[in-house]
């Protein structure tokens, strides 16, 4: 009996959790996990949170030990670059010209840092965060380094501004718009974030652009601002956002936009292709269309939904989008889909100036989604909101006596 052989391409924690998968599901094939990074699959949320903070080993973000993939059998190829996919063949070709022939391929190839265009750009201390090596580069930098620069307010520029500050580092972070996250959660619930921030010291730069940056012997002196404003810095740290890794689907000419975009079974317009992860622009079913979500949960759970569409099992992915976030003392939970000119109406149950409270978007009278922050064990109740798609009356929703659990009709 001809054993069949399962390609994943990318050693991420989407390509780890997929392995994990078609075997809980009883594939006895061949599997081999390819990636390009010299370190087995881990979790890239401490990159920005725990580990990042040194409250986390390095051992504790890996995904499984490296013996685990001896024991599941699992080929797991680091350090080498699937350069080429040949769909007519069913054949990948990695770096060093080797072709490994497939009877399904999975794409877990996830995003890349978009970089910031500006001179100076090139200096060492520049810096990234996507992968652990530059995590550790950052954690390093905080070491020896007195003020550094966050280019971007989203959360990763958020993240790595909390971080810093715990460490004792001056933190300015430039915001190109007039709050930080304002695009993803609007002004009323974009000030919580810009003024914890400021209370720990974080200089915010609100409508601030990046004109060139500025070095000393190689390494950064400082930050031009187009406004003609110099920010001294011994490093910058560009969160910008990411984009998909959609080249190597794209010349193998599979459907890419925006991602690569699947169906809701995460299948590609190859039927032996299929996509997963940040890469994965994918249908929802309860939305009714792709979105493409760059964020953990995504990553846990997507792959299972895949490997059991690659076996050829009915399979489709429909949970609520999902993301957290830690800063100080804040811990927030997000749940949802609430896309920026989609919503119509935010409401808040609980104390904004606190931080205890619990915020739901909202168009027609229909949650589109709700973030718990500071706020425990609400999360799953505020998914059933969303996925019910009911109307729900504006003061029950705000109304903090009323259990989240009796809003809806089911």
């Amino acid at each position: 009996m001809v054993q069949s052989t399962f390609v994943i391409v990318g050693a991420s924690l989407a390509g780890a959790k997929a392995a994990d998968a078609l075997r809980e599901n009883g594939f006895e094939g061949r599997i081999l996990l390819i990636g390009d990074e010299p370190d087995p699959p881990y979790e890239r949320p401490p990159l920005s949170k725990g580990y990042l903070m040194g409250k986390q080993d390095r051992e504790t973000i890996f995904v499984h030990p490296s013996q685990w993939y001896v024991d599941q059998g699992i080929d797991l190829r680091l350090n080498t670059v699937v350069t080429a996919i040949d769909r007519d063949r069913k054949a990948v070709t990695v770096s060093g010209g080797e072709t490994i022939g497939y009877d399904k391929l999975l794409l877990v190839t996830g995003a890349s840092p978009r970089r910031l265009a500006v001179a100076g750009a090139d200096l060492d201390s520049v810096l990234y965060l996507r992968r652990v090596g530059d995590c550790e580069r950052i954690q390093r930098t905080f070491r020896s380094a007195s003020r550094i620069v966050l280019v971007g307010g989203g959360w990763i520029g958020l993240e790595v501004a909390a971080a810093a500050r715990e460490a004792g580092v001056e933190a300015t972070v430039l915001v190109a718009g007039e709050l930080p996250l304002l695009r993803v959660l609007g002004p009323q619930i974009a000030h919580v974030f810009a003024d914890l921030h400021r209370e720990h010291g974080v200089d915010l730069r609100l409508g601030a652009r990046v004109s060139e940056i500025v070095g000393e012997g190689g390494k950064v002196a400082g930050v031009w601002l187009a406004d003609g404003t110099r920010i001294d810095a011994d490093a910058v740290v560009v969160g910008i956002g990411a984009t998909p890794n959609t080249q190597l689907a794209a010349e193998s000419g599979l459907q890419v936009n925006n991602g690569v975009v699947v169906d809701a079974s995460l299948r590609t317009s190859d039927p032996d292709i299929y996509a997963a992860g940040d890469v994965a622009n994918a249908l929802h079913p309860m939305l009714g269309k792709h979105i493409r979500v760059e964020h953990w949960a995504n990553a846990l759970h997507q792959p299972g939904t895949a490997a059991r569409s690659m076996l050829g099992k009915p399979a489709f992915y429909d949970r609520v989008p999902y993301f957290f976030t830690d800063q100080y003392d804040l811990g927030m939970e997000y749940a949802g889909y609430a896309k920026p000119g989609s919503y119509e109406d935010v409401v808040v149950r609980g104390d904004l100036a606190s931080r205890e409270f619990i915020a739901f978007w909202l168009a027609g009278g229909r949650v589109l989604a709700g973030m718990n922050v500071n706020i425990w064990d609400v999360n799953d109740a505020i998914q059933h909101l969303v996925r019910s798609g009911e109307q729900i009356d504006r003061d029950r929703l705000a109304d903090p006596d009323l259990p989240l659990e009796l809003l809806t009709a089911g």
